[in-house]
C-alpha cells in the first residue's frame, strides 16, 4: 500500500538555534526554517524534520546514519570540527577514535551525539 508513497524521517530537539548551527556549521549540511522547525537536506536522500520538543529526551538508540566512503577520514573532519566520538566497550566495541570495525561484515561505524543528545553516526560499508 505505501510502497509509492514519499517518506522521511523526524525527531526532536529541545533548542533550534543551536541544532541549525550544529548540522550546519559542523556536520556540514544544508538546513533550512520552517514554521514548524528544521529541513535537513542530505545530498542522496530525503529532508529530515526536526522539531523542537520542550521536554525532549533523547532516544537511546541512532537516529540517523550518514553513509560515507570513508568512515576515518569522516572522522577525522568531523573531529577537527569538535565533534566528539562516543565510546562504547563490549560486542560494539569501539577504538580509540570512536570506531567500532566489523571485518565479518566489511563495515564500520562511528558514533556522536548532536547537542539535544540525539545519537547520529558515519557509517561505511
Amino acid at each position: 500500500m505505501l510502497k509509492h508513497a514519499g517518506a522521511f524521517s523526524s525527531f526532536s530537539v529541545n533548542d533550534l538555534q543551536q541544532a541549525k548551527q550544529f548540522y550546519h556549521d559542523k556536520v556540514g549540511l544544508a538546513v533550512s526554517e520552517t514554521a514548524e522547525g528544521l529541513e535537513l537536506k542530505v545530498d542522496s536522500g530525503p529532508k529530515v524534520f526536526l522539531y523542537s520538543k520542550p521536554d525532549h529526551e533523547p532516544a537511546t538508540f541512532t537516529v540517523l546514519n550518514f553513509i560515507v566512503d570513508n568512515v576515518d577520514d569522516a572522522v577525522e573532519q568531523l573531529t577537527q570540527k569538535g565533534i566528539r566520538f562516543l565510546q562504547y566497550e563490549g560486542e560494539i566495541g569501539t577504538d580509540e577514535k570512536g570506531i567500532f570495525r566489523d571485518k565479518e561484515r566489511g563495515m564500520a561505524i562511528a558514533w556522536f551525539a548532536d547537542p539535544a543528545g540525539n545519537i547520529l553516526s558515519v557509517l561505511q560499508s
